[in-house]
């Protein structure tokens, strides 16, 4: 398919990287793709930044049927823009799409798509230490139908922001509150998926930890309120004694991205990983006999996050000092110097865009 390019007539001020936030700006323009049964995905374009418009009857406001992505664009110390893992991001998003009954997506068309948009918007790619140009494809359904079915149309897009640290606290640690009275997901259901319903799911829960000052929610397992599974934003993370763990996979939690590079730099390290069920009161008696070293997370948004504080059943534990733990460190030093070509690739996670 040949992608056709519609010109805006007036392009925005770009804003100073020193005041970029986290998904607030966004860019002049993006990526657009319909499907129908009939013509399959078609009219594929680049065109301004803009609303889309719907019926209000349109599928996805009703049954939540939506599915999106994240990944960055970083620019090197040479003005170069390049990608960090894009194909797993495009895999995971058909993925998402098999769970979500929608067509799946030609994933190298939609690579070379995502490029051309960059290759428009390069300028909107900032430069400043800790920044990025934040990559959002999303699949919406657009049937004008309320009977509960799988719609039969739907809208792919791409829209590109430019940010700052997603977390206020940047690379500090932060305060993560584990609640027992309410769940993200079950196995079974779409927990696996990065689908819109799982994050309306958790806004409750997290709106509830804000107002206690605490930044995010770990969510428990969904039968037993006992297994940690992971954070509204992010994979986790375990240092106890010698081990590096994490929660396995099990079709209720989202196979990061981050995830997977954590553990693939870790093992290149001679680090054990280990991703097995751990419970909370696994994390808390490691913290007793001082076996508990560190906890982080894990995402593209905020890369490796530090946790400096978890508070469960009214108990609040400082995670080590409450300081920034080495491994973190060494993790959150070394992904962000391959994401901004400060060092060589070893593992071919870097796709320069041109």
């Amino acid at each position: 398919m040949d992608i056709t390019f519609k010109k805006a007539e007036i392009l925005k001020d770009h804003p100073e990287d020193s005041a970029l936030g986290f998904g607030t700006v966004f860019t002049d323009y993006m990526f657009n793709m319909d499907y129908s049964p009939a013509e399959g995905w078609h009219n594929p374009r680049i065109e301004p930044y803009g609303p889309i418009e719907m019926e209000p009857s349109s599928m996805v406001l009703h049954y939540g049927q939506a599915i999106f992505e994240g990944l960055k664009a970083y620019k090197t110390d040479s003005g170069e823009i390049q990608l960090f893992r894009p194909e797993a991001n495009l895999s995971r998003l058909n993925k998402s799409g098999h769970m979500l009954c929608m067509p799946e997506l030609d994933e190298e068309f939609i690579l070379e798509a995502l490029i051309e948009l960059l290759k428009v918007e390069k300028n909107w790619v900032p430069g400043a230490a800790g920044t990025s140009l934040y990559i959002r494809p999303t699949i919406i359904a657009t049937d004008p139908y309320i009977g509960l079915r799988s719609s039969n149309t739907y809208r792919f897009f791409i829209i590109l922001s430019p940010v700052g640290a997603y977390y206020p606290e940047g690379f500090n640690p932060v305060k993560i509150w584990v609640t027992t009275d309410y769940v993200r997901a079950v196995r079974g259901g779409v927990g696996q998926a990065k689908t819109a319903g799982n994050y309306a799911a958790s806004l409750y829960a997290t709106n509830l930890a804000n107002k206690d000052g605490y930044t995010q929610v770990m969510w428990l397992d969904g039968v037993e309120l006992k297994y940690v599974e992971e954070v509204g934003s992010m994979n986790i993370f375990f240092v106890i004694g010698d081990e590096l763990i994490t929660p396995e996979l099990n079709r209720s939690i989202l196979s990061g991205v981050t995830r997977d590079s954590v553990i693939k730099l870790a093992k290149s390290w001679g680090l054990k990983v280990v991703e097995r069920k751990i419970s909370i009161d696994e994390i808390y008696e490691a913290h007793e006999t001082g076996e508990l070293k560190e906890i982080f997370g894990s995402g593209t948004a905020a890369v490796i996050s530090p946790v400096g504080n978890i508070k469960y059943n009214g108990k609040e534990i400082t995670i080590g000092d409450g300081s920034v733990g080495p491994l973190s460190a060494k993790l959150f030093k070394d992904l962000m110097d391959l994401q901004y070509g400060k060092t060589e690739d070893p593992f071919n996670w870097i796709m320069p865009v041109g």
